[in-house]
C-alpha cells in the first residue's frame, strides 16, 4: 500500500506514531531513541522510521508545517496504514502568564479559527479534543519520568505571520500556547475513530519576546520526546 505522499508498505508502521513537524527531528528521534530503526518513507522529504523502544515497535514520521500537511499525513496513517495512535510532538509559543520557556504542554483541546472542520458538513464546528486515553497515559508517563507538564487548551493557527489579532485576547481565555497542527490532527482522529494527542515544548513566548537558543531547543526538547515514547509503551 502506498499513497502519493507515502511510499511505505502495509505493515511498515507501528500502531503508535510520533509526529514532529520537522523531518530532521524525526531522523534525530529515530537515531537517538529507537533500536533497529529503518527508513520506511522519504517522499517529499517527509522522513518516516520504524524501530523499537524498549522492545516495543514505534514509528516516527514528520508531518510538515500547518494543518493541511498534518491533515494529509495523519489521515493516510489512520486510514491506510492501520495506525491507531498519533502523538504530535513539536514546538509552541507560550501565551499564558504561567507558561515559561521549555515548559511541556499537553493539549487537552485545540481551539482554531481554521475552516478545516467545515468539510464535515456539520451545523457547527466540533470541539477538537485529545483522546482521553492517550492523555491519561501521557500524564502517567510524565509523572513517572519526574517531568512537570501543563495540561490545557492550545490555539491552533493557520498562519505563522499575521497582521491581525492579539494573543493577549486568547490569554484571557486561559489558552496556554499557540501552534499550527493540533486541531487538524484531533479532527482527523475523531473522524477516523482513532486516537491523538499533541505534546509541545514552549520554544518562545511571543507576548514577552523571549525565545530559546538553538542549544536550548536541542537539549530541552528531549523531555517531550521521552514522554511520548513512554506513552507509546502504555498503548
Amino acid at each position: 500500500m502506498s499513497t502519493p505522499h507515502n511510499s511505505a508498505k502495509k505493515g511498515d508502521f507501528a500502531k503508535t506514531v510520533l509526529m514532529p513537524g520537522d523531518p530532521l527531528r524525526a531522523k534525530y528521534i529515530a537515531e537517538s531513541f529507537l533500536d533497529d530503526a529503518r527508513l520506511v518513507n522519504e517522499v517529499r522529504g517527509m522522513y518516516a522510521y520504524t524501530g523499537t523502544y524498549k522492545g516495543k515497535p514505534v514509528s516516527v514520521m514528520a508531518s510538515g508545517m500547518g494543518m493541511p500537511s498534518m491533515g494529509i499525513y495523519s489521515y493516510e496513517l489512520f486510514s491506510f496504514y492501520d495506525v491507531e495512535n498519533i502523538i504530535r510532538i513539536g514546538t509552541a509559543g507560550g501565551i499564558s502568564e504561567k507558561i515559561r520557556l521549555r515548559d511541556v504542554i499537553m493539549a487537552i483541546a485545540s481551539c482554531t479559527p481554521s475552516s478545516f472542520a467545515d468539510q464535515y458538513g456539520l451545523p457547527c464546528r466540533p470541539a477538537a479534543a485529545a483522546s482521553y486515553d492517550l492523555l491519561k497515559k501521557a500524564d502517567e508517563a510524565a509523572e513517572g519520568l519526574g517531568i512537570k507538564a501543563h495540561v490545557g487548551t492550545v490555539l491552533c493557527s493557520d498562519t505563522f505571520y499575521t497582521d491581525t489579532g492579539s494573543l493577549a485576547d486568547w490569554r484571557k481565555m486561559n489558552v496556554l500556547a499557540i501552534e499550527m497542527e493540533s486541531a487538524a490532527l484531533y479532527y482527523t482522529a475523531a473522524r477516523t475513530g482513532k486516537n491523538a494527542l499533541c505534546i509541545c515544548t514552549v520554544s518562545d513566548c511571543p507576548l514577552t519576546g523571549e525565545e530559546c537558543s538553538a542549544e536550548q531547543r536541542q537539549n530541552s526538547f528531549n523531555d517531550m520526546i521521552k514522554i511520548a515514547l513512554e506513552t507509546a509503551l502504555l498503548c
